[in-house]
């Protein structure tokens, strides 16, 4: 199994560097605060776990043969993606506003922010059908004919939960940085901008994609 692991182990590390929408939440998360940004990758981790256990039992097979399934599904992903852009959008109006204003635009801390990462990051991977497709279409590509292929995929989603784990956890130390950058109004207000449009794009290509 170690050839299959080792591939695997490739395929999976890929998957985490190519930038998608848990990506963004994550590093907007960390941005804002480490805490935040930790939960928020906690957090999809936990929603790649919905998907490891659905593809397990089968459900994710069930999902990717019923269009109306599937496209509940990506509609539901892109309109919450969209609903963070707009969201981040906004927030970039406000910095604005108290900006010309001399309010205070620090970021500060709240004990909801790491539930509101955590929900953040479970969300758009939860809502995500391409997580749903990886698990469903890559990840049996690993698995050996001469065992328990329910107990296989556990294993493989399990370790590709856990390296995704250490993996955000790597980048969250890093975007965390810009924290110090975001207490400047200019770079604050560009930030909550140009995220904010990302998610949307990000959000109307999930919509668009047949």
């Amino acid at each position: 199994m170690s050839v299959d692991l080792i591939g695997f182990l490739g395929v999976v590390l890929v998957a985490y560097v190519v930038p998608g929408p848990d990506f963004l939440v994550v590093v907007r998360s960390a941005a804002e605060h480490p805490a935040k940004g930790r939960a928020a990758a906690l957090g999809a981790q936990s929603g790649l776990c919905v998907h490891m256990v659905a593809a397990a039992v089968g459900l994710s097979v069930l999902a990717a043969r019923s269009p109306v399934v599937y496209d509940a599904i990506k509609f539901l992903g892109a309109a919450y993606l969209v609903h963070l852009g707009v969201r981040a959008v906004l927030a970039a109006r406000r910095v604005a506003q108290r900006q010309r204003g001399g309010g205070d635009v620090t970021v500060g801390t709240s004990p909801g922010r790491w539930r509101s990462g955590f929900a953040q990051g479970f969300l758009t991977n939860v809502l995500n059908p391409k997580a749903a497709l990886f698990f469903l279409s890559v990840l049996p590509q690993f698995v050996h004919g001469d065992g328990s292929p329910t107990r296989q995929i556990f294993l493989l989603g399990v370790l590709d939960v856990l390296v995704g784990v250490a993996y955000w956890f790597a980048l969250v130390t890093v975007a965390a940085r810009l924290r110090v950058l975001l207490a400047r109004p200019r770079f604050r207000h560009r930030w909550e901008l140009t995220t904010g449009w990302l998610f949307i794009g990000i959000g109307v290509g999930v919509a668009a994609a047949a």
